[in-house]
């Protein structure tokens, strides 16, 4: 008996440490499977009166979270050749890339990942999703609700300030926003009168062209999308924004802020961006 005891012993340590092996394994496989993932690059593109500096807050969260991102400098000086640029830069990248664009860069990227099976999600922050034909001041103007100008047949917006420049023989024109319309406009009074001031003083224009300058074949036709509605924005009407993510079928949310929502709500912001990532990761 005492030997059939032991035998029926070794035999139960051996099944058990068969069973622990296989867990073992399977669990070693699960996280290899969770490990190869590969994390995309988040392209980060600015839009006008702001540059990429505007996007710190939404960078350090998602580098905590493990992303590489980019965050390069739009030239603004008129959409075909703002895309063109971007287009080259997305070409340096090697594997899948998460293309975000606030503001203008929305038009920006709209154009830009139209030819990149990199590109693997379009995120959309309070931003242009232009279809073919259309220009960022036409969807400026197709829906209430914008302070950008209190004068619908005014040549420039009432909020901006046009500056002329000769480019190397080139001339065009630059619009800024009037610093005493800055907070309202791009940040609709949601931040202290010295940070607006501060941001006012640096910020980027865009030239008239680049406003006005037809869109390309859009990048949302073929590309998943998401798109983050600010439903406080004084620069885009709330209005054209959700028209805009619901013709592209993109994945919608919302959040009580102004136009420069990646400066009041970085954390909002990241969190669409890496439920874009996740949704599309391969």
């Amino acid at each position: 008996m005492k030997r059939r005891s032991i035998a029926l012993a070794a035999a139960s340590t051996v099944a058990g440490l068969a069973a622990a092996t296989v867990l073992t394994q399977s669990a070693q496989a699960t996280d290899v499977a969770r490990t190869s993932v590969v994390k995309p690059t988040v392209v980060l593109v600015h839009g006008a009166w702001s540059d990429a500096s505007s996007w710190h807050g939404v960078t350090k969260r998602l580098q905590s979270e493990g992303y590489t991102v980019d965050a390069p400098a739009v030239p603004l000086r008129g959409l075909s050749g703002d895309a063109n640029y971007l287009s080259d830069y997305l070409k340096t990248i090697k594997g899948p890339i998460v293309l975000v664009g606030h503001s203008y860069g929305g038009s920006v990227i709209t154009q830009a990942a139209a030819a990149n099976t990199n590109v693997s999600a379009l995120v959309y922050i309070a931003a242009f999703a232009p279809d073919k034909g259309e220009t960022a001041s036409e969807l400026t103007a197709k829906f209430p609700g914008s302070h950008i100008s209190d004068d619908p047949n005014a040549q420039i917006p009432t909020a901006l300030s046009p500056v002329p420049f000769n480019d190397n023989g080139t001339t065009g024109v630059d619009l800024y926003i009037k610093p005493d319309k800055f907070r309202d406009v791009f940040l609709s009074d949601r931040v202290g009168s010295r940070q607006a001031n501060a941001l006012a003083a640096a910020q980027r224009p865009v030239t008239a062209q680049a406003l006005g300058e037809p869109t390309g074949t859009p990048a949302w036709k073929t590309i998943p999308s998401w798109y983050l509605v600010a439903s406080g924005d004084h620069l885009i009407s709330p209005a054209a924004e959700r028209f805009m993510a619901e013709r592209a079928h993109a994945h919608t949310s919302e959040v009580n802020a102004p136009h420069g929502v990646l400066l009041t709500d970085p954390a909002a912001v990241s969190r669409v961006i890496q439920q874009a990532a996740r949704t599309t990761a391969k």
